[in-house]
């Protein structure tokens, strides 16, 4: 009988644990994965939107980074996606285009049912730079040149499959003309470098290194990726302003994200409070001081941006 009231009480704790973890959760410290280096714009803005978790009135608990690049994204993912524990402690930073177009692509171990969207933060579109004492000062003089010597405009990003690449593909496209596109390892950072130090003509990157860099006169940003001009560059044109018609499928939406699997009371919990996270006049102030464009989207609408974007980058992928 003693063993028979034990078992009813460990499966009724067991069918309790789920409301009693929600309740507590969480007890210690939440870690976020990064898929690229220290430095770049994923990570500067992760740790920017994640300052003021330990908030009683956010979740009460700090949130470490843990950087794992390699690869433009895929080593992180793949670990997020096969290793890390689905019990909410291991959240993942998401970067779209690069992740689901990547797995339209093939040769890596997640798609989109691989994790589930919390909330998005910011929407960061490509820009074409160059070194602050390059000839080319627009993007007809970059598409002059490329068009005159195929093959040899040179151009940093941060991978394959990813935001840069994506829009690079596009300007090949519309320009009818071949770039010399250098995956880099250590993501946006090290491709940025490699504009600075002249080890490549151009670079395709984020708005928000891009600003950074141009704010200390180390580059010249010559167009934006995007269906219109952004406020934080309002002198420089769109792509399609200049002639190339390149649309805002490269554009760089981030966000968090769990580990499929990761119990549904948690991505509740999460999912109501990241975005208030997001909305902070502190994180908002930081992440507009650093160049930084905020989105923030709910995860409803995260879940339909994924879906729209799935669509979209497989056709567009298709016909690149």
């Amino acid at each position: 009988m003693k063993k028979l009231l034990a078992g009813a009480a460990i499966a009724l704790m067991g069918l309790t644990a789920p409301v009693l973890a929600d309740d507590a959760y969480p007890e210690r410290p939440v870690m976020m994965m990064v898929s690229y280096g220290a430095g770049g714009a994923t990570d500067f803005q992760a740790r920017i939107v994640t300052m003021t978790s330990g908030n009683e009135d956010a979740l009460g608990m700090p949130i470490a980074i843990l950087n794992k690049p390699g690869a433009g994204g895929r080593v992180g993912w793949n670990w997020l996606a096969t290793q890390a524990e689905a019990d909410g402690y291991t959240l993942g930073a998401y970067n779209v285009p690069h992740f689901i177009a990547q797995s339209i692509k093939g040769g890596v171990s997640y798609d989109i049912d691989s994790f589930e969207p919390i909330a998005n933060w910011g929407a960061d579109p490509a820009v074409l730079v160059v070194g602050a004492d390059s000839a080319f000062n627009s993007l007809q003089d970059v598409v002059d040149f490329a068009k005159a010597n195929p093959g040899k405009l040179t151009t940093s990003g941060a991978g394959l499959f990813v935001g840069h690449h994506i829009a690079a593909l596009q300007m090949e496209k519309a320009g009818d003309m071949k770039i010399a596109y250098i995956p880099t390892k250590g993501g946006g950072a090290a491709a940025m470098k490699a504009v600075i130090a002249g080890e490549v003509m151009a670079g395709i990157n984020n708005l928000s290194d891009a600003f950074r860099a141009r704010e200390a006169g180390n580059v010249k940003i010559l167009a934006v990726a995007d269906l219109e001009r952004n406020a934080f560059l309002p002198d420089v044109p769109t792509m399609m302003e200049s002639g190339l018609d390149v649309d805002n499928a490269s554009v760089n939406f981030r966000g968090v994200m769990v580990p499929k699997g990761t119990p549904q009371p948690i991505i509740d919990k999460l999912a109501e409070t990241v975005p208030a996270m997001f909305e902070n006049s502190r994180v908002q102030g930081k992440m507009k001081s650093g160049g930084s464009p905020m989105h923030v989207m709910t995860r409803e609408e995260v879940q339909a941006m994924w879906a729209q974007r799935q669509e979209t980058l497989t056709a567009l992928l298709a016909g690149l």
